[in-house]
């Protein structure tokens, strides 16, 4: 799975990796335009989730989270990092982030969403990208 690193003086869990993008839409955007806004702004990826329905709706007090699990060839080199958010971007195995959980370095995400992530994986393609929103 691709994970990205917060860059030292973002707030909030600054400096620790996280799985790659997170935000928030915007007034009148969809939650398909702001997941590819999100991916385009912080990797410098274009992809086009038009017509894709989340794999995940996590819903919380202040809204939801849609999460896309996507399949993408991905060459790092290529990649344009959003100099104000991430400073670093990583393929991890799923026993990498959750080692990475467990040592302080990786966002505390609940225990049983990275295997969840990963088994959604196995029953719909090849994870190479995760957008958050």
């Amino acid at each position: 799975m691709l994970i990205q690193q917060r860059q030292p003086f973002k707030e909030g869990w600054s400096n620790l990796w996280d799985l790659t993008v997170g935000g928030s839409a915007v007034a009148g955007d969809t939650s398909q335009q702001a997941a590819a806004r999100e991916l385009f702004e912080e990797i410098g990826l274009r992809y086009d989730f038009e017509g894709l329905r989340p794999h995940l709706t996590s819903h919380f007090d202040e809204g939801f989270d849609d999460v896309y699990l996507i399949e993408a060839d991905i060459d790092l080199s290529t990649l344009v990092l959003q100099q104000e958010e991430v400073q670093a971007v990583a393929w991890a195995t799923e026993e990498e982030i959750i080692a990475r959980i467990q040592a302080g370095t990786f966002i505390p995400y609940h225990e049983g969403l990275i295997p969840m992530l990963f088994a959604l994986r196995k029953q719909r393609g090849n994870i190479t990208s995760y957008a958050l929103l």
